[in-house]
């Protein structure tokens, strides 16, 4: 009974528009006051003491060093960078967008961060070399979904929270696969931009490329600080944020100069407002998480998808299109903090490894990214450009199908995500 009600209140509330976050802690505090003997000043200590980890405290960090480099010139520089090594092929400049959109992945650790600041600047190029204005949006509106599996990103530390697994591992765990549907896109792109009889030109020379990457290096650097610090035994992924927010402070305020310290008070704030609307999320899918463990639901669902002999094929079948559909309606860190507690246990129990869950369910992330009806990137792709939502869907349509067959790829070959982190971890 006390199940019923409680996804009954969540998706009534769901239905009437009601933002994730009040969904389910209504629902969760609606629930617990009904059927347990918990007061309202203990559900306010649980809340509390379920966000205390340490690893959390990565999160505001990567949010201050994201919105630092995406609001200075590190992401045009990463642009140019990017223009002179693939932008003589056909679909050049498009291309030129995704793998952008790989490196800045990598240094902001935010999906819709990504798309502000690689699509703000080229989608107006795109449009000028003469690409339709359908296929700028499409590579701008799917690329930018990169910036929740490349490491660092905040997703994979929610899920290494939730899981109680290696976030380096998780990290590690996210390069191949990215870069891997990275590459899939751009051959996507690069097919397209043939069939629409776009021609390759001349390659900029060597001197050229160097040039353009040393003028965006103090931007990439991050990047190196980042993994090479964690990777090194430097520091740990939390203490590499803090690093990492540091640098780009220096790099934004004192090296390439494009942020004064006033403008670094507005980003700050800027940053304040993102980390407080996530950690609210997480907050409360950890308490609805709470919930449905003392009631045994993972156990039980766990019980009985063994005693109905499902394999961890047909299971993981089951989790791909469970997660596509709660992506398009739900906020990534609120998926993963409600999902994960039921799922994980399931997989284990199958011999699934956690950090192959993990990126699995990440993929499937991406999905909901640039999918409808509440895709986020879709929003604000089509804020950027002035298209419909139904346009920009129709645009991002070939992308996310590649998209899709990287997710079977990572779900059904399960080394393409281990491979790494075995090799650095052992």
């Amino acid at each position: 009974m006390s199940i019923a009600v409680l996804f009954g209140l969540f998706f009534t509330l769901v239905i009437l528009g009601a933002p994730i976050a009040i969904c389910l802690g209504a629902a969760t505090f609606t629930t617990l006051m009904l059927f347990t003997d918990i007061s309202p000043i203990e559900i306010g200590g649980l809340m509390f003491d379920k966000i205390e980890h340490y690893s959390l405290m990565a999160i505001p960090m990567f949010i201050l060093a994201g919105n630092l480099l995406s609001k200075g010139s590190a992401a045009q520089r990463i642009i140019e960078f990017a223009k002179s090594i693939v932008g003589h092929l056909p679909g050049g400049l498009p291309i030129s967008a995704i793998f952008a959109s790989i490196i800045f992945a990598a240094v902001s650790g935010s999906s819709p961060a990504t798309v502000v600041a690689i699509g703000s600047i080229m989608f107006g190029a795109i449009m000028q070399a003469g690409y339709p204005k359908k296929y700028a949006v499409g590579t701008i509106a799917t690329a930018g979904s990169l910036g929740i599996l490349i490491p660092p990103s905040i997703v994979l530390i929610v899920y290494g929270v939730t899981a109680e697994v290696s976030i380096g591992r998780l990290f590690m765990a996210g390069v191949v696969p990215g870069i891997m549907i990275g590459i899939m896109m751009m051959v996507v792109t690069y097919i397209g931009a043939v069939r629409l009889g776009f021609k390759r030109t001349e390659p900029k020379p060597w001197k050229y490329r160097l040039a353009k990457m040393k003028d965006a290096s103090w931007g990439l650097m991050t990047i190196v600080i980042v993994i090479g610090g964690i990777y090194g035994g430097i520091f740990t992924p939390t203490e590499a944020a803090a690093v990492a927010a540091v640098w780009a402070f220096i790099v934004s305020v004192f090296i390439y100069k494009d942020i004064t310290f006033k403008e670094f008070y507005n980003v700050s704030l800027d940053s304040a407002k993102t980390t407080a609307m996530i950690m609210f999320i997480i907050t409360n899918a950890m308490l609805f998480a709470h919930f449905l463990t003392i009631e045994n639901i993972p156990q039980g669902i766990t019980e009985s998808l063994i005693a109905a002999n499902v394999d961890k094929y047909m299971f993981l079948l089951f989790v791909n299109v469970l997660l596509i559909v709660a992506g398009s309606f739900m906020e990534p860190s609120a998926i993963i903090m409600i999902m994960v507690p039921l799922l994980l246990p399931v997989a284990v129990a199958l011999g699934i490894d956690p950090i192959h869950f993990g990126i699995v369910i990440t993929i499937n992330m991406e999905l909901g990214m640039v999918s409808p009806p509440v895709g986020l990137n879709l929003f604000v792709t089509s804020g950027l450009t002035g298209m419909s939502i139904k346009d920009v869907i129709v645009a991002a349509f070939p992308w996310t199908l590649t998209i899709f067959a990287g997710l079977i790829l990572v779900t059904y070959i399960p080394a393409i995500a281990l491979w790494l982190p075995n090799l650095v971890y052992g």
